[in-house]
C-alpha cells in the first residue's frame, strides 16, 4: 500500500503512512467531520492510517476505530514527532492544524496543515509543506497525488 507523489526535478515521495491529528483536523469540537470519514474510507486501501491526539474531547479512540486507524494518545508535539520517526518519516504524510502538530508536520516527508473549523496555529503553517483549506481538500490531494506536483516541485 503506497501513494506515489511525483516530483519532477527531485525525488518522488513514496508514502505508506497517513498520520492524522483529531481536534480541528478530523473533528469539529469533538464531532467527526463526516466528509473526512468518507475520504478516509477510500484512502484506507492506499495508506496505513494512524490517529494521534491528546483527546481533548474524549472522542479520538472511537473516531480512530471508526476509520480503521491505529490510535495513540499523546502528551505533546514531541510525542507526535517521535511517532512519525518510529514509522519512518520518509514514508509518512502528516495532517494537522495545532501547535502540537508542528513537530510531526516538520518530521514527515509531506506535512499538510489544514485550516480547520477550530483554527490553525501559526507553527503548524510554518512546519507544513502544503496548506489546505480543509481536511477534505487535504485528503483530496492524497486521493489524486499529481495535484501536489506543482506545489512540491523545486
Amino acid at each position: 500500500m503506497t501513494v506515489l507523489v511525483p516530483i519532477p526535478g527531485d525525488d518522488d515521495l513514496v508514502l505508506e503512512h497517513l498520520v492524522l491529528d483529531v481536534n480541528g483536523t478530523l473533528s469539529d469540537r469533538g464531532e467527526p467531520i463526516v466528509a473526512a470519514l468518507k475520504a478516509l474510507a477510500l484512502l484506507r486501501g492506499e495508506l496505513q492510517l494512524h490517529v494521534l491526539s491528546a483527546d481533548t474531547f474524549a472522542a479520538a479512540a472511537a473516531l480512530a476505530e471508526r476509520v480503521g486507524a491505529t490510535y495513540r494518545e499523546i502528551r505533546d508535539g514531541n510525542d507526535k514527532r517521535d511517532y512519525v520517526h518510529a514509522l519512518g518519516p520518509d514514508r509518512c504524510v502528516a495532517i494537522g492544524n495545532g501547535r502540537n502538530d508542528a513537530p510531526m508536520l516538520e518530521a514527515a516527508a509531506l506535512g499538510i496543515a489544514v485550516i480547520g473549523p477550530e483554527g490553525t496555529h501559526r507553527s503548524a503553517l510554518v512546519g507544513a509543506d502544503v496548506v489546505a483549506l480543509s481536511i477534505d481538500e487535504a485528503l483530496g490531494l492524497l486521493a489524486e497525488p499529481r495535484t501536489l506536483t506543482a506545489s512540491l516541485r523545486p
